[in-house]
């Protein structure tokens, strides 16, 4: 059966915790994570995300330099969202600096969670950051899901922008589409190399359905 996560959330901060205890119980943090990921205002960046971006991050985490670290990025890169905002990411980082250091974890690992969360505002981690590479792969896998799921996906974001008219999304979505269709990579480690040509097929389709 799978691992709940908030266990899962558990066994990763007490692995995290480091220095003279006692340290605090991981528990209330991440009941606190969890209740934001589960905001009203979500369709996509739900719990549903978080657990197949982790899940994301377990297959390919022999590529990178702290997969733990990782995780920590994962639980926070969209604990802060909303939909209506552009500064969701940076307010996440900031959320990971006030509260990782009280929970126990090291200067180091906190400003390296905090890096990576800010990372996901363009998916485009420098070669040679196996951590960057891990974080934005997983996230970005949903791209590379069969057309039934993309499809839905790319229904779920539609809902989460539903104040947003029509032609004002197609035009939002279809830049941010372009914008990660002409990175040269979209998958940088070697277990999501694999997913490029399905997920380069799936978004070429959904600009040509917004724009044709």
């Amino acid at each position: 059966m799978p691992v709940p996560l908030l266990d899962r959330w558990t066994g990763l901060l007490r692995r995290c915790q480091e220095g003279p205890g006692p340290f605090p119980d991981p528990r209330p943090y991440g009941e606190n994570l969890l209740a934001r990921w589960a905001e009203p205002q979500r369709r996509y960046h739900t719990t549903g995300h978080l657990a197949a971006v982790l899940d994301r991050i377990d297959e390919l985490a022999g590529h990178c330099a702290d997969p733990d670290a990782v995780r920590l990025a994962a639980w926070f890169h969209d604990a802060v969202y909303r939909p209506d905002r552009s500064e969701n990411e940076e307010r996440s980082a900031r959320l990971a600096e006030l509260a990782l250091p009280e929970a126990g974890v090291s200067p180091d690992r906190t400003a390296e969670t905090a890096r990576l969360v800010r990372l996901t505002v363009t998916h485009d981690p420098a070669p040679g950051d196996t951590n960057g590479e891990v974080l934005c792969d997983a996230d970005l896998a949903v791209l590379a899901g069969p057309p039934e799921q993309y499809a839905a996906y790319a229904a779920a974001v539609r809902e989460e922008y539903a104040f947003v008219p029509d032609e004002e999304f197609r035009e939002g979505r279809a830049e941010v589409l372009r914008s990660l269709l002409g990175l040269e990579r979209l998958f940088r480690t070697p277990g999501g190399e694999r997913w490029e040509p399905t997920a380069r097929h799936n978004m070429a389709t959904e600009l040509s359905l917004l724009t044709g």
